[in-house]
């Protein structure tokens, strides 16, 4: 069965990642632990890199700490994974490492056996894709070029997160997008497990359909009044 979408065509799809494309218990109990036992060697021997500084001065600026050491630092980030907070500093951080990760195949990404099939079909049919989520657009490109499925970069046309969108519950997030990506918010169809993302999309004007898998964190909470699906299978677009 597929859940459809009302009348007109599609021409882009916007995935989030966790609890939708793969499952969540992959980042929370392999990819967090090795960005946490990696922190303090990337603090101590990175910490010049523009993108480690950058983070680095926004956690202190965050704790209302400007001289905050490498040792206080680690701590809050290890407290904020903890937390799984969505800090930008933080996912920063975590992507440099997990690139890093991937790169020397320590870590494989997997997707929901249903996904990357149709990924390659809305592609294949003209459709769009872009990816964003609150992982940031490091780990993003990290992930989809590292599956096991090999690498999926070439599917995607654009890659969002919370530095360079927004935060994901706030509809204004959602519009920045469509600014950059060009196509109308009523041609545009988010995928997310998470009712206030599909929420703020539909605030800005997107066509939402919220993914339920069994054994994902937000699956008892539901998806409030949005199309309902528990695979991309059942996801029914027309291209244009």
């Amino acid at each position: 069965m597929s859940v459809g979408l009302g009348p007109g065509a599609v021409d882009a799809v916007v995935l989030d990642i966790e609890g939708t494309t793969s499952a969540t218990g992959f980042v929370v109990d392999v990819m967090y632990p090795y960005a946490r036992e990696r922190f303090g060697a990337l603090l101590a021997e990175r910490s010049h890199e523009a993108v480690v500084a950058r983070a680095v001065a926004q956690v202190r600026e965050e704790i209302g700490e400007p001289g905050a050491d490498a040792a206080r630092i680690e701590k809050v980030l290890g407290a904020w994974a903890d937390e799984d907070r969505k800090a930008t500093p933080l996912k920063a951080l975590q992507g440099v490492v997990w690139a890093e990760g991937f790169a020397r195949g320590d870590l494989v990404a997997p997707f929901f056996d249903d996904v990357v099939p149709r990924l390659r079909s809305w592609y294949a049919a003209g459709i769009r894709l872009y990816v964003y989520s609150s992982g940031s657009v490091a780990a993003q490109r990290a992930w989809f070029a590292h599956s096991a499925h090999g690498s999926l970069t070439g599917l995607v046309s654009g890659w969002y997160d919370t530095q360079n969108a927004g935060p994901k519950q706030d509809p204004g997030s959602y519009r920045a997008i469509t600014a950059a990506v060009g196509v109308p918010p009523g041609r545009t169809v988010f995928l997310s497990d998470r009712l206030g993302e599909l929420d703020a999309a539909r605030a800005a004007g997107w066509r939402t359909v919220g993914v339920r898998r069994a054994g994902e964190p937000y699956f008892a909470e539901g998806v409030g009044g949005h199309p309902e699906v528990g695979s991309f299978d059942e996801v029914g677009l027309v291209a244009s």
